[in-house]
């Protein structure tokens, strides 16, 4: 897994259509719904008339912590829910990513309720994307 300031990142040697499936299965096993899917591709087609690669923004949720979150800071549902791409990087590869929760709670400020619940929404994204790279979720 790499990472960067604000992302979890793996690359998986599978096709796109795979990776996506793969992806929400890992993110349910994490007890992630997704709640939202924007279709980056179709969009920039529809809106600007340009081709752009097969990528899409999953707003993933996992309800206990967006709840722990909401109590401990109201405003924290501008940073929700946790956005996680995949995106085809060439035939039979694709990127998985995920937003880092601990990295996003640095703007947010000292709330050691919130701290806790990024640590756990951390660790589930990391297992969720260490699974996918390891080949554990298969289709």
């Amino acid at each position: 897994m790499e990472e960067s300031r604000y992302g979890l990142r793996v690359t998986l040697t599978v096709a796109y259509d795979e990776a996506l499936e793969r992806t929400t299965a890992a993110l349910k096993a994490e007890g992630f719904g997704v709640l939202t899917t924007i279709d980056v591709k179709q969009t920039i087609r529809q809106k600007l008339d340009k081709d752009f690669r097969r990528y899409v923004i999953l707003g993933a949720c996992n309800p206990p912590l967006a709840h722990r979150a909401l109590t401990a800071e109201l405003e924290i549902g501008l940073m929700l829910p946790c956005n996680v791409i995949v995106y085809e990087t060439s035939p039979g590869r694709a990127v998985v990513a995920a937003m880092a929760p601990l990295s996003a709670l640095g703007i947010v400020g000292d709330n050691t309720e919130l701290q806790e619940v990024a640590k756990e929404a951390d660790a589930r994204l990391r297992r969720a994307l260490t699974g996918l790279e390891a080949n554990q979720w298969t289709t």
